[in-house]
């Protein structure tokens, strides 16, 4: 394959859900969420794209959506070639092989009914049923060292671990098929500071290892801003920039990605004391009633007139960056 042919490209993803007419009348129509609304990108082999955003923005029903876990209704998901939406239940399965996922909440991940040893071996006895149960064994073993936990561990059950620990497992059962790309849904939301790092280093150590693509979704911009190669900033559904990881965070374009980075905690405390806070007004919109044109523009410090009239499409700014406000 060539290095910059993508393993994964989706064009304009759109996922919606039909919900009960907020009416007592039986005949009142439904109303329309749009829990995706749009985004388009590229993964390539060995990268990390990190996704952003608030909470209700779309981020992990997106990465639903690219797994099939949440159908889409419009749009493009290629995977090496081959298109997917829309594609057969053994197709689908043959693709998650090599796309695994990592959820958010590590102990509600994982069935507690089974052992370590169990849950990751697991996926070897669904996608590589002709193993034989001793090398299905080596394998466990061999990414419970990887991962950093111990062979005398391997009859645990899930209760017996911290949520590092179980985050951790996690991880073993995502990686023990050797997938070419991994989803991580917000991994370590749920974990310590202190964890959060050793959790992210794994993956970064692992990633080396193993050659992975990984799609990271955080709240948490330090953290991407660590792992990630590019970033895609997401609101309501739709993207607001994508751009590679020193350009979005030495030079953000978009209002809403400017806002977020000023967020971000600094270590200096005179610095902390000087910064200028770009607090966002009012309250998330909702996604059953958007804005009409541009999603942002209730919020927006630059908005004018003629953002309420059309919908930005996400441009090239320059080589780097991708953003959708006609006012940058």
């Amino acid at each position: 394959m060539n290095p910059r042919t993508p393993l994964l490209s989706v064009r304009d993803l759109k996922v919606q859900f039909e919900l009960p007419a907020d009416s007592p009348w039986p005949w009142a129509p439904t109303q329309t969420l749009k829990a995706v609304d749009g985004p388009s990108f590229d993964i390539f082999a060995g990268e990390t794209l990190g996704i952003v955003g608030e909470s209700g923005c779309g981020k992990s029903t997106l990465a639903r959506a690219l797994l099939n876990l949440v159908p889409a209704n419009a749009g493009s998901v290629v995977w090496q070639g081959q298109e997917m939406l829309g594609a057969s239940a053994p197709v689908w399965q043959r693709l998650r092989k090599d796309v695994q996922m990592i959820f958010q909440d590590p102990l509600a991940s994982l069935d507690p009914r089974m052992t370590i040893g169990q849950i990751i071996a697991e996926p070897l006895q669904t996608h590589l049923p002709h193993l034989k149960q001793q090398e299905v064994m080596q394998k466990v073993r061999a990414m419970m060292e990887k991962v950093g936990l111990t062979e005398q561990q391997i009859n645990r059950y899930p209760h017996e671990f911290s949520g590092g620990q179980c985050q951790r497992i996690g991880i073993a059962r995502a990686l023990v098929l050797e997938p070419k790309l991994v989803i991580c849904d917000e991994p370590v939301s749920a974990l310590d500071v202190s964890i959060q790092a050793q959790i992210i280093n794994l993956l970064m150590e692992l990633q080396s290892q193993m050659g992975l693509a990984l799609i990271f979704i955080a709240h948490d911009l330090a953290v991407v801003r660590h792992i990630s190669q590019r970033v895609m900033v997401m609101y309501l559904g739709r993207t607001m920039e994508l751009a590679g990881k020193q350009a979005i965070y030495e030079h953000p374009s978009h209002p809403y990605t400017q806002a977020l980075l000023s967020a971000i905690p600094t270590p200096d405390p005179r610095r902390e004391r000087h910064k200028k806070l770009q607090l966002l007004q009012g309250d998330l919109p909702s996604p059953i009633n958007p804005p009409s044109g541009c999603i942002f523009r209730t919020r927006c410090p630059k908005a004018v007139a003629n953002c309420a009239l059309q919908t930005p499409a996400l441009r090239a700014l320059n080589a780097q960056t991708q953003v959708a406000c006609d006012q940058v």
